[in-house]
């Protein structure tokens, strides 16, 4: 591999990192609990932001009452998010763009099963009905590689380039490669938003394009931010906020040998306004109900119920977002 003596130079500590936490947190449920059993704002996607998002529904009340329910992208095969007959036994989707595709259909049929979705990555695209993606926290993406990895755990966004492009300076030749870049499975926020940081596209992806890439572990899917797929020869993009709250115990700590590496020198294992690949988080609502409670209450503007919730926020690893509530980002 044609890496320089620069880029060996180690990531900072876990420890530092860790001194950014708020302690004393506990592992957030899977989904909703608690009254009332059906909420007010059912929403399903992003495995990203799941934790922190869960975490806000037992935080966030209206009226005395709880009103969010949010659906885990991983579980039983199917969720219950409203008492009719129409919405119980729903398929539970996984990752961002299942979820936006859930709640598009969902809208469609009329029958007030889903109220929004969470979105680790922007999507613009038309849509019917119309989508408002609403920022509420900030993350980071670096890579992850297993401990022992002979990776370097500092490279250059070109060289994240050339990896993912399946360059033999960096990651060998067919079949043998020395190097194996993964990407979590299709749909994942997370995904969409690594292919764009390292300049390659979803499109040559699936054409095979880049025949060293694999989105597949043990013939299964790999999930989002699960460290235990990571081999020595390995890397796999991962959620800065995920890493820090799974190292604290406040979510399930999945990150097996995982350590995270640094993009262009850039210290990975910070609140991740100050990271290298940085990006918005949302809420995904109907663009009708921007301005209709309990959607206005819950998500829109500087003083929503969830932007007053930045201890949440930071405490899941995620950096407060200055823009939180804000609704210019629409599919039309």
């Amino acid at each position: 591999m044609s890496f320089t003596k620069s880029h060996l130079a180690k990531c900072v500590t876990v420890a530092a990192g860790l001194g950014l936490l708020v302690a004393g947190a506990g592992i957030a449920q899977a989904d909703p609990s608690g009254a009332p059993a059906y909420r007010q704002l059912a929403g399903v996607g992003s495995d990203t932001t799941q934790g922190v998002m869960n975490a806000l529904s037992n935080a966030v009340t209206l009226g005395g009452q709880k009103v969010i329910g949010s659906y885990d992208a991983v579980g039983s095969p199917t969720i219950n998010t409203k008492s009719t007959a129409a919405c119980q036994g729903l398929t539970r989707p996984n990752g961002s763009g299942a979820g936006r595709t859930m709640l598009l259909n969902e809208l469609n049929k009329n029958n007030n099963c889903l109220d929004f979705s969470r979105s680790s990555s922007l999507n613009l695209a038309a849509a019917t009905p119309g989508l408002t993606y609403v920022p509420f926290a900030v993350d980071g993406v670096t890579y992850a590689v297993s401990a022992g990895s002979s990776l370097p755990l500092d490279l250059a966004v070109s060289d994240l380039h050339a990896i993912y492009s399946c360059d033999p300076g960096f990651v060998g030749t067919a079949p043998n490669y020395s190097v194996h870049p993964l990407l979590p499975q299709a749909g994942s926020g997370t995904r969409s938003f690594w292919e764009t940081t390292v300049g390659i596209t979803e499109a040559d992806v699936v054409a095979k394009k880049y025949p060293c890439i694999s989105d597949t572990k043990g013939g299964k899917p790999i999930e989002e931010h699960d460290g235990r797929v990571l081999d020595p020869t390995s890397l796999v993009p991962f959620s800065i906020a995920q890493y820090i709250a799974q190292s604290s115990g406040t979510l399930a700590d999945l990150r097996g040998t995982a350590q995270l590496g640094n993009i262009n020198g850039v210290p990975s294992l910070l609140l991740n306004t100050g990271a290298a690949a940085t990006r918005d988080v949302y809420n995904v609502i109907p663009s009708s109900k921007v301005a209709t409670s309990p959607w206005s209450d819950v998500f829109v503007g500087g003083n929503a119920l969830i932007c007053q919730q930045s201890a949440v926020i930071t405490q899941y690893g995620f950096g407060v977002n200055k823009n939180c509530g804000d609704t210019s980002r629409t599919t039309g």
